[in-house]
């Protein structure tokens, strides 16, 4: 036999043994979504809600942006000045990129009859802001209902069933709408939500995948099952394409795991350890990833807005130099240095990323040799620089020499 005629043979052999092996893979991993991530969620109990909300979260950000601004200047240290005039361009048109109307813990148990009527109103003051205008309502939102453990799952059920028939019947709609889905603990309970979401979409007759779900690992269960295998990336797969993605829940999961209150932290090990199986987890899923909070504020004395300043920028960095683009916020005060982080995160390595993929697209070499994994995550870091407006696309154009729609699609290549 030649070895042209062995070759032709042994890759028909191989094509057919591995042909469920490669429809599994792209089934399961197509790659990272192409849709736009936001650089955080801002978590508001349901009571405290309304259409007024994002006015006046901005209003309350900029304030607190002027107030501090040479302190927020001089803790970002070189350039800082430069970003912020973005940041309050940022506060005036966008300050809140994904809403959470909270049902759980920030909320807390207000009895059924309060919180009923908590779901119609916030509901209501939801579609209010959808149909307000271009530009007024977040690109995302949704809620955070109980969780489905015992105790609280016919309540869970029943906000979650109610905010959305309050929100269509309101004329609100479910674009761009997300729901929380906290303390998982079994790949059982998301099953759960999958079968919940159906038959909230067969009740309104919403097509299917409509209702879509961000799983909250705030559990050991989630990375830790009984038999020792990680439960987070089943979890994944049971969600049948509908979980959006992972976040990180501070202070639930540091409780479970028993460190002690003063050093529960986004930065404690057991974070790093639950966050990094999380990170294995969702890769090439096409499942973003979410870190959670601090619950210290930038409030108070000049010594506390200060280190409560300090704190955030720092962690925010830290999160995006580990790979997760997404974090938590409580307050307005904490917007400043949210958009200060990540800007300065991104113009900061931007020039470099820039000239790097200018060199690998061009084959112009330089003193970095960049494989194509490398060059998808530079084109990837621009992207999301564009994405959240830390970066303007004529000045991408320029730097790469490529147009935007092209570093799109080396940033985010689907498999298959």
């Amino acid at each position: 036999m030649s070895s042209s005629d062995l070759t032709d043979q042994l890759t028909t052999e191989l094509d057919e043994m591995l042909r469920s092996a490669d429809e599994e893979l792209v089934d399961r991993f197509p790659g990272d979504a192409a849709a736009r991530q936001p650089v955080h969620t801002v978590y508001v109990p349901a009571d405290a809600f309304s259409d007024e909300l994002i006015t006046q979260w901005g209003a309350a950000a900029r304030e607190a942006l002027t107030e501090h601004e040479a302190l927020l200047a001089g803790l970002l240290g070189e350039g800082g000045r430069d970003v912020l005039p973005l940041v309050a361009d940022k506060l005036e048109r966008e300050p809140i990129e994904d809403l959470r109307i909270d049902f759980e813990d920030g909320y807390g148990n207000r009895g059924d009859d309060q919180e009923d009527a908590d779901v119609v109103a916030a509901a209501a003051a939801l579609a209010r802001l959808q149909q307000s205008g271009p530009g007024k309502a977040p690109p995302f939102t949704g809620i955070r209902f109980k969780s489905f453990e015992g105790p609280t799952r016919a309540r869970g059920v029943r906000t979650l069933v109610g905010f959305v028939s309050a929100l269509l019947e309101a004329g609100g709609t479910l674009d761009g709408f997300v729901v929380t889905f906290p303390k998982v603990t079994s790949v059982d309970q998301v099953e759960a939500m999958v079968r919940a979401a159906e038959r909230i979409e067969q009740a309104h007759g919403l097509d299917a995948g409509s209702l879509r779900f961000e799983i909250q690992v705030e559990t050991p269960q989630s990375i830790l099952g009984p038999d020792g295998s990680a439960l987070v990336a089943p979890m994944i797969h049971a969600g049948q394409g509908r979980v959006t993605a992972l976040h990180y829940g501070t202070y639930d999961y540091s409780a479970f795991c028993g460190i002690p209150a003063p050093y529960q932290s986004m930065e404690h090990p057991v974070a790093d350890q639950a966050k990094l199986v999380m990170q294995a987890a969702a890769a090439g899923t096409g499942v973003r990833l979410s870190d959670g909070s601090t619950n210290i504020l930038p409030l108070g004395s000049e010594h506390e807005v200060t280190a409560g300043y300090a704190l955030h920028l720092r962690l925010v960095r830290r999160s995006l130099e580990r790979g997760y683009y997404q974090g938590w916020d409580l307050h307005p005060s904490q917007l400043p240095s949210r958009f200060a982080a990540t800007y300065a995160f991104y113009r900061e390595n931007f020039p470099a990323a820039a000239q790097r993929l200018r060199n690998y697209l061009g084959q112009a070499g330089g003193n970095v040799m960049d494989e194509p994994a490398t060059a998808r995550t530079l084109a990837d870091l621009v992207v999301r620089g564009l994405d959240c407006g830390a970066l303007r696309p004529e000045e991408v154009q320029e730097a790469t020499g490529v147009r935007v729609d092209e570093l799109m699609a080396l940033a985010r290549p689907r498999r298959g």
